[in-house]
């Protein structure tokens, strides 16, 4: 159940039941703010149209909704008006996700009506936006002390400037790791970057984690919870990839955190040379007291290995690869999320090194395709609600790799691994 935010005297409140709302009516606890509504269900095209609204206005700074409790106009006091539940969660998430622009991701909770009769409760929870303002027929909405408005142009061009502030300080960070890459003088091959940051945490938020006697195990487990993930597997259709996270099995010490990585990579981060077949293919994933995540593979490309081709040993691209690590590496930061205790928004980015004049190879092509990438790196950030990384991260996943993979003429072949059911 989320922690629904009433006023800074009662900021985590969290109703179970029908009693809760009738004791907090009773309490004189509502009041329609910035962060809080109270409505009755739609019930027309017109009533999800202003729902939309609603939501968008929320998304800025985050709010919720309570639909089943409404004002009494005449004695401006609230009373309980228990709605029918079938089909109205389903109702409210279909109009954040289609009728605002970009579509919104909402959490929605239910609490049934005593009388058992199939009316109650639903609680939507917005979470601020990464990506916010959102549009509902082409006008921007933000939240007032009470009410939405219809935000100014130079309100919406500073949240615009806001969030693009947040992508250059995430960008930052991709570079930073792409500059500190332990094998950059070495090998042919295309390596693989991912960043992931909380924008609200605590600076100590995954000390629980990184400072315990078992961190190791604790991590592992993480990473074992990725992998046997039925409805991930499910979005890849069964596809793996090597190395994966269950090659990141040997656990370091690091600078204000901690890390698993293979064995080709030494506690400092240099790279073990011992003249091994695939020596050169690392994956390191390393979990620091902030919470900010850091996933680093060296297999993007490898060699063509078609006997008297004349392209044999050209470096060709794994896009498969890029895309079931950044799958994974969402997932990981959803459970990191969940263990903490961390319900704010993340900012992640991917890079990739070495890709000028590289094609893509695919699991579903015997041959590399003829389209060549024309920058040597790849750089692309957004932003995450928890709220997205639990139903929509195939949405995210596309955000950060959409532009990669329409450049190497393969989105549609990862289609259901970009997209998200329901």
């Amino acid at each position: 159940m989320t922690l629904i935010y009433l006023s800074s005297d009662n900021p985590r409140w969290m109703p179970k039941t029908e009693a809760d709302l009738q004791a907090a009516i009773d309490g004189g606890l509502f009041e329609e703010s910035h962060h809080l509504d109270l409505k009755k269900a739609p019930n027309s095209k017109s009533d999800n149209k202003e729902l939309a609204r609603d939501l968008s206005s929320f998304a800025v700074d985050g709010g919720t909704l309570i639909i089943g409790v409404q004002e009494n106009k005449e004695s401006r006091t609230f009373e309980l008006a228990p709605q029918p539940l079938n089909g109205l969660p389903e109702k409210i998430e279909q109009v954040a996700r289609t009728v605002p622009d970009p579509p919104l991701t909402v959490i929605t909770e239910e609490i049934s009506a005593a009388a058992e009769d199939g009316t109650g409760y639903l609680i939507v929870h917005i979470p601020a936006s990464p990506v916010a303002p959102h549009m509902v027929d082409n006008r921007y909405f933000g939240r007032g002390d009470k009410t939405k408005y219809q935000m100014g142009d130079a309100e919406v061009v500073a949240l615009h400037a806001r969030r693009r502030n947040t992508e250059a300080d995430t960008l930052a960070l991709l570079r930073k790791e792409m500059d500190e890459d332990p094998l950059c003088d070495i090998g042919a091959q295309s390596h693989l970057f991912l960043v992931a940051q909380p924008t609200a945490g605590r600076r100590d938020m995954c000390l629980s984690i990184t400072g315990a006697q078992d961190w190791n195990v604790r991590l592992h487990t993480l990473m074992r919870r990725v992998q046997s993930n039925q409805s991930l597997q499910a979005a890849l259709e069964g596809k793996g990839f090597s190395p994966d996270l269950s090659d990141a099995h040997q656990g370091h010490r690091r600078a204000r955190g901690v890390a698993l990585s293979s064995s080709n990579l030494k506690p400092d981060r240099t790279h073990v040379a011992d003249g091994s077949w695939g020596e050169e293919d690392v994956i390191e994933v390393q979990l620091f007291e902030d919470g900010g995540l850091r996933l680093f593979m060296t297999r993007l490309s490898e060699g063509l290995r078609s006997r008297g081709s004349e392209n044999q040993g050209e470096q060709v691209l794994l896009d498969a690869g890029a895309v079931i690590l950044t799958r994974h590496l969402l997932e990981l930061i959803r459970l990191v999320s969940d263990d903490v205790g961390y319900h704010g928004n993340w900012a992640i980015a991917v890079g990739a090194n070495r890709l000028r004049g590289r094609r893509r190879y695919t699991d579903q092509s015997l041959f590399a395709s003829n389209h060549r990438y024309s920058a040597d790196s790849y750089e692309e950030s957004t932003g995450a609600t928890l709220a997205e990384l639990r139903d929509a991260p195939g949405t995210v996943a596309r955000r950060l790799l959409g532009p990669l993979l329409r450049s190497l003429d393969s989105e549609e072949l990862f289609a259901k691994a970009l997209t998200d059911a329901g």
